[in-house]
């Protein structure tokens, strides 16, 4: 499975994989960018494991909407227009949500999102899973356990900072109630859960 995606994507992006030379050191050497670095405040380190998500040519505008929904420490970093190629014109976005470095590429219709990996958001307040929630779902649509399936096809967990706390203090009460939910209701936990 892996090798076809490698040949598919290096056939697409019109890169070519010379002999014996790892993934990772061709992409830096070809596309002339670092892996996106993420800043601690103590000192400057590489983000070892980022997300890399596959689109059929809307990976922009998905970057900059994911950027606006969560707005703070996001936004987009760079944007590579790739020259030459049966990728020509397409985009490889690097972009930051909360933090978090993230990569998208305008890979073609060989992959789709499927509900096999979420982005979990952990929320403090009803009113960040009310935020979260409607605009996740705006032109995508809510399921039970508070995931969401945004326009772009990705899967989210739209989820309270202490549910397994909750969980492992009143786990029958609670995930009872939590599998019954949409768009999920924090107090309601919070009051199973017998938490203040």
């Amino acid at each position: 499975m892996f090798r076809g995606f490698a040949v598919q994507f290096f056939e697409f992006s019109a890169i070519r994989r010379p002999a014996r030379q790892p993934c990772a050191r061709l992409l830096r050497s070809r596309l002339r960018r670092p892996f996106p670095k993420r800043r601690n405040r103590a000192t400057a380190s590489i983000q070892r494991i980022h997300p890399f998500l596959w689109f059929d040519g809307r990976a922009e505008e998905a970057a900059r909407f994911y950027v606006e929904v969560f707005g703070g420490d996001s936004a987009v970093t760079n944007v590579l227009r790739i020259p030459v190629g049966p990728a020509a014109g397409k985009v490889l976005v690097d972009f930051r949500l909360d933090g978090v470095p993230f990569t998208a590429v305008d890979g073609g219709p060989v992959f789709t999102f499927t509900p096999a990996i979420s982005l979990v958001v952990a929320c403090e307040t009803q009113a960040e899973i009310d935020r979260y929630w409607d605009r996740l779902s705006d032109g995508g649509r809510g399921d039970l356990c508070g995931w969401v399936h945004d326009r772009f096809g990705v899967s989210w967990q739209v989820l309270p900072a202490k549910l397994n706390e909750w969980a492992t203090a009143a786990p029958e009460p609670v995930m009872e109630s939590f599998m019954e939910m949409t768009k999920i209701d924090l107090e309601r936990l919070r009051r199973l859960a017998g938490a203040d």
